[in-house]
This record gives C-alpha cells, structure tokens and sequence, in this order.
C-alpha cells in the first residue's frame, strides 16, 4: 500500500480586505494556513489549530469564523476580512482605537482574533440578535459586561486581558451608538 498521499490542488477565488485574489489551494488547506502561507496576512494567529482558541478568528461572509477550522476551497468566492483589514483609509477603527485606550491586550497574541470577533460582536448587537444571556429576546440586547463576556467567550487570553477587552467593546459600542445618534 503506498502511503504517500499526492495532493489535489485547486483554483480558488477569495475576496481578502476588498481585493480579490485568485488562488491554487490544496485541497486540504485550511482557511489560516492560506491567508498566512499564500497571501502573506499573518495578523490572524494559529494558536490550539483546533478552534478552541479563537486566535485565528476572521470575518467570513460577514460572521466570524475560526480560520483554522475552515477549508479554504469551501469558501470560493467568500469575503474574508482579517485584522489587517480593519482599519479604514490608514485610521484605526474605534474598536482598535478602544482595545488601545482601555488596555484590551498584553502580549498581543489574540488581539487580532479578539479585535475580529468584537467587530461582529458588534454587528450582532446592532443587528438584534440575541445571545444566551439576552435577558429580554424582544428587545435589542444591550452591551453590559455580560453580554460582552458572553459573546465574546469563544476568544482565549492567556495573559488574562479580559477586563481591558470588556471595557474595549464597551467603549466601541458606546462610540458607535453616539455617531448613529449624530447622523
């Protein structure tokens, strides 16, 4: 029996921080290992590789998603966003401008995951969506610490910067509803 596996390669088209790339994948490459390894995006992180960590969380179609968990050729022609794609016209977003006023990070390790799923921690809130801790499901939910911890949950900080996260996320969500109010 021969044990040596030839791989299946693919084209693939993947729209990455707005620019779209055409790509020949393996077919087993998981989402990570091409925006690191083909791309040259090393902000997203591979951490545990088993999705138990969140350091390689992306914006996926809009949703976050564990970049380690997600073979890239089941997301032809999917919209990615990562870390690097966050900040808009060479300004940091409010959410990483909030992560660098309230101390959101230490080592840095999972602040890009961190930073990726409190975008969409976020949209979630703005969209409605309730999460398991949603006390009221017929109102909007409000970002209060729990909320914030809860949704957040799936995001791992081995230095123990989860209270400056909290605050972060909190300050951004407060930012964000101040400028709809103005508009």
């Amino acid at each position: 029996m021969d044990s040596e596996v030839t791989p299946v390669h693919t084209e693939i088209t993947l729209v990455v921080n707005g620019t779209e790339h055409r790509l020949r994948v393996d077919t087993r490459a998981s989402l990570l290992d091409t925006l690191r390894e083909d791309l040259g995006l090393t902000g997203s992180k591979k951490g545990c590789d088993h999705g138990q960590c969140g350091a390689c969380t992306v914006l996926l179609d809009g949703r976050r998603a564990n970049a380690c968990l997600a073979l890239a050729v089941a997301h032809d022609g999917a919209e990615v966003v990562t870390v690097e794609g966050l900040a808009r016209d060479g300004r940091l977003s409010p959410l990483q401008e909030a992560f660098i006023e309230q101390d959101g990070f230490q080592c840095g390790y999972c602040t890009p995951g961190q930073l990726c799923s409190a975008t969409a921690v976020l949209d979630e809130a703005d969209r409605g969506w309730p999460s398991a801790v949603t006390g009221d499901l017929s109102a909007d939910p409000v970002l209060d610490d729990d909320e914030i911890r809860e949704r957040m949950s799936g995001n791992l900080c081995r230095c123990g910067a989860y209270m400056g996260i909290v605050r972060a996320v909190r300050e951004a969500a407060r930012k964000t509803e101040t400028e709809e109010a103005r508009a």
